[in-house]
C-alpha cells in the first residue's frame, strides 16, 4: 500500500513541475518573445529567466536552493561553469548559482520540443556532437558572446545517465573553450538533484519531493597561460574534484 501511495505522490510531482513549466512559459511568453530578439538584450532575457521563471518552478516544487561559494564571482569577467547533470532542475538550479549572465551550450535535439526550441535557439549555442562542422561553428558563436561579457555553462557528462553512474566521464568540450579562451572554470557539485527530481527513468519515479538542493561551489580553476596540452590534466582535476565530493 506504501508503495503504491508513493507511486501515486511521485506521479504527482512529476506532472506537477510540468503545469508548472507549461504555465509559465504561456503566462510570460510575450516578455520572453521580446527579450529573445536581439542577442544585445540577452541580459533582460537572463534576468527574467534566472529572478523569474527559475524561481516560480523551484520554489513552487518546494525546493530550495542552498549555495556555498569557496569563491565569489567577479561582475564582467566570464567564467566556464560546469556541474555534474542527473536532473531537469539542474539548469533552474544553474541560473540561481550565478547571478552574472551566462549561456548555455546544449545540445541540438532539444530543437524538436515545441516552444521551448523557439527560444532555446536563439538564447543558447547548440551543438550537434556528431558534426565535426558543427562542433567548429560553436566556436564562432562562442567567441561572440564571450566579447558581449557572457560566460558560459557546459554540463561536461554529455548525457543524462541512470542511477548506475555517479559522475560519467566528460567531454572535451567545456575544457577545449576554457583553454582556448583562457576563461576560469568554475566546478560545482548539485549534490540532492538527482534525489529530489531525478531526470532518468530507471528511478521508476519511486524517488522526488520536495526539500533543499544544496550546491558546493568550488574554488576556480585558472586556465591562464594553458592550452590544449593542459586540457586532459585540467578535465581530470574537475572531475576528480566533483567525483569526489559527491561521495562524501
Amino acid at each position: 500500500m506504501l508503495k503504491i501511495i508513493r507511486i501515486i505522490l511521485c506521479g504527482l510531482y512529476n506532472v506537477w513541475f510540468y503545469t508548472l513549466a507549461g504555465i509559465t512559459m504561456i503566462v510570460f511568453l510575450p516578455l520572453l518573445f521580446i527579450t529573445s530578439l536581439k542577442e544585445t538584450w540577452y541580459p533582460y532575457f537572463f534576468w527574467f529567466a534566472r529572478n523569474i521563471w527559475s524561481s516560480v518552478i523551484l520554489y513552487g516544487m518546494g525546493l530550495i536552493p542552498k549555495i556555498e561559494y569557496k569563491e565569489p564571482f567577479e561582475k564582467g569577467k566570464s567564467y566556464m561553469l560546469v556541474a555534474n547533470h542527473k536532473s531537469m532542475i539542474d539548469v533552474m538550479l544553474m541560473l540561481k548559482v550565478c547571478k552574472y549572465p551566462f549561456v548555455f551550450v546544449g545540445k541540438k535535439e532539444l530543437l524538436k520540443l515545441p516552444v521551448f526550441a523557439f527560444f532555446y535557439k536563439r538564447v543558447a549555442i547548440m551543438v550537434n556532437r556528431d558534426s565535426a562542422k558543427s562542433r567548429k561553428a560553436v566556436y564562432g558563436h562562442a567567441e561572440r558572446r564571450l566579447s558581449q561579457g557572457l560566460g558560459i555553462c557546459i554540463f561536461p557528462e554529455g548525457a543524462v545517465f541512470g542511477p548506475d553512474v555517479k559522475l560519467a566521464p566528460f567531454k572535451n568540450g567545456a575544457f577545449r573553450f576554457s583553454t582556448d579562451f583562457q576563461m576560469p572554470i568554475v566546478p560545482m557539485s548539485f549534490l540532492d538533484c538527482e534525489r529530489r527530481y531525478p531526470y532518468h527513468f530507471s528511478y521508476n519515479h519511486f524517488v522526488g519531493g520536495p526539500g533543499v538542493l544544496r550546491v558546493r561551489v568550488h574554488n576556480h580553476v585558472s586556465t591562464k597561460g594553458k592550452g590544449i596540452s593542459d586540457m586532459e590534466d585540467l578535465k581530470k582535476e574537475v572531475y576528480d574534484l566533483i567525483y569526489n565530493d559527491l561521495e562524501d
